[in-house]
């Protein structure tokens, strides 16, 4: 079997209006009309491979990680070396043009190909359902308690929530409280935005009374070795870093800066990090970018395929934009998303949504 053309799609698919942020905070959601590229590899066969890339990557990077693709055997690509990387060079693992979304694709091919779903390529599930977490952005206390209120209704257990140290964060907390009860859990995370450990430290002391925060992450820029370091000391919740590359996965272990992390990374990108962490006996859940269907039923597979992938992962995609692009959407049940177990990804691309979203569309062919 060969790879004989790629389409491409360029899309842009908004947001719900309110299920983001609160207008008064933020009026305009930006980056929902930040392009996606979703590509499609086609075969000699009937079979083809799904693939979504992350917000903003170059056309460019598309139509050259593709063209590299053609007339290759999907079962023969080796994904550790997937753009031809010789001996002479230094190769850097997961990277290069769109590789996220063709090592994506190429998963859902070949695991097509040989009737069995991704997560088996990855090593296989070790659980049969994942957990997961809804999620808003930067809201009022009343926005955040009608949006807690909806997603009791869906079953979840907890929710993320972005932030920023302005924000009367206590009251927000409070109204969540009042909605949720303390056993529905929140992850904190202003993006970096708390901006000092001494505010950090503060906010963290107040909130630790309230009872229902789940884990503090990227209180402050990363750059603060010290802060953080001095925020782990001093703060009883635990305290997370989102990463997604390996280095810096080592570095938060030998530095002390992390309890648990929010990782990222590609299919096989998110096992390496989950490993380095696993290593030191930490768990952690998998991140997202606000994305689509495919790369929502993506994470699921990696998430179900790592050990210490114990907490609840960032699928929002789904709740978040008007379309997920994919033709059945992703069920969540009491927290959880079911493992899928259909052959590849799982998930069939929707065309008539894609016709109504697509800014653009190319085939890049032998």
């Amino acid at each position: 079997m060969k790879i004989n053309a790629i389409d491409v799609w360029t899309v842009v698919v908004p947001t719900i209006p309110g299920r983001v942020h609160s207008l008064e905070w933020v009026p305009e959601t930006s980056w929902d009309q930040v392009p996606k590229h979703i590509v499609r590899l086609r075969t000699d066969s009937e079979l083809v491979g799904l693939g979504e890339t992350g917000r903003g990557v170059p056309i460019e990077q598309v139509q050259e990680g593709g063209s590299l693709l053609l007339g290759k055997d999907p079962e023969l690509v080796a994904l550790q070396d997937m753009y031809g990387v010789g001996s002479d060079d230094v190769l850097q693992v997961g990277t290069g043009p769109a590789y996220d979304a063709f090592e994506m694709a190429l998963c859902d091919l070949v695991g097509k190909m040989r009737g069995i779903p991704v997560h088996a390529l990855l090593g296989g599930a070790v659980r049969d359902r994942v957990r997961a977490d809804y999620w808003m952005g930067q809201q009022t206390p009343e926005d955040s308690k009608r949006t807690v209120e909806r997603a009791l209704r869906h079953g979840f257990k907890g929710i993320k929530i972005k932030c920023r140290i302005e924000e009367p964060m206590i009251k927000r907390m409070r109204a969540i409280l009042g909605v949720g009860g303390p056993d529905f859990k929140v992850t904190v995370d202003p993006n970096e935005r708390f901006r000092t450990a001494e505010q950090t430290i503060e906010l963290a002391a107040e909130l630790e009374l309230l009872g229902n925060v789940e884990v503090f992450e990227d209180p402050i820029p990363k750059s603060d070795v010290e802060g953080y370091r001095r925020i782990r000391e001093e703060i009883n919740l635990p305290l997370a870093q989102h990463l997604g590359a390996g280095p810096d996965v080592v570095k938060a272990l030998r530095e002390g800066l992390a309890d648990c992390f929010n990782l990222g990374g590609s299919l096989f990108g998110f096992q390496r990090n989950a490993a380095i962490a696993a290593a030191a006996g930490m768990v952690c859940w998998h991140g997202s970018g606000n994305d689509l269907g495919i790369v929502d039923t993506a994470y699921i597979h990696a998430a179900a395929a790592a050990p210490n992938c114990e907490m609840a992962s960032d699928f929002v995609g789904s709740w978040t934009r008007e379309d997920d692009l994919i033709v059945e959407p992703i069920l969540f049940e009491d927290g959880y998303v079911e493992t899928p177990q259909k052959p590849g990804l799982g998930c069939e691309l929707d065309l008539e949504a894609l016709e109504r979203y697509a800014q653009s569309y190319e085939e890049i062919a032998l």
